[in-house]
């Protein structure tokens, strides 16, 4: 039996991962899944060999999911992957959310109309400061402010994550992530 566990830095990933995975898993397949939320990018670096080195099953695929905020992103990535092989897991998946998870969002604009009930965000997608959300300096600050605070990190999440495309993104990052679930279900 397959298994997907989601290291992350925050439990509004989790509050996504929740909605968006069950809808990935192919139908009449069993596959569990499990989060294991840290407090905060500095836990997650401090903690996660320990808890990678501690996960005894045999068939878990790991990835890890943090957002970039202002940090370089290749030195965020490389220093991640430093810590998984250091742990003897070399095949863990990392991904990092451009700027913050909220950027997925800004992705879908759809999504977060339909999840928040906010009219006319989706046609604002077409607008040249919404073409490549994962370089929107502060996703979850101008996300509150377009949903005129209707968008608060966990609940907003959950509900966002049940209404984004996963094929239709803009969000580069986000589409990066389903791609890696999408082929750790496929093998």
């Amino acid at each position: 039996m397959k298994e997907l566990v989601f290291f992350l830095e925050e439990e509004s990933a989790k509050a996504l991962l929740e909605k968006l995975v069950p809808r990935m898993i192919p139908e009449g397949e069993t596959v569990h899944f499990r989060c294991v939320v840290f407090e905060g990018k500095q836990d997650l670096q401090k903690n996660l060999k320990q808890k990678l080195r501690g996960y005894l099953r045999p068939n878990a695929q790991f990835f890890v999911l943090r957002d970039q905020d202002r940090s370089d992103c290749v030195a965020v990535k490389h220093n991640l992957r430093a810590i998984c092989l250091s742990a003897g897991q070399p095949n863990t998946v990392v991904r990092i959310a451009c700027r913050e998870l909220e950027a997925f969002y800004w992705g879908d604009l759809g999504a977060v109309e339909a999840a928040l009930g906010v009219k006319g965000l989706a046609r604002r997608q077409k607008t040249a400061k919404f073409r490549d959300p994962d370089q929107i300096q502060n996703p979850a600050l101008e996300l509150e402010r377009l949903t005129q605070f209707a968008y608060q990190k966990v609940a907003g999440s959950r509900a966002i994550g049940e209404h984004l495309d996963l094929a239709a993104s803009r969000s580069r990052s986000f589409r990066h992530l389903v791609g890696s679930i999408a082929s750790a279900l496929k093998s």
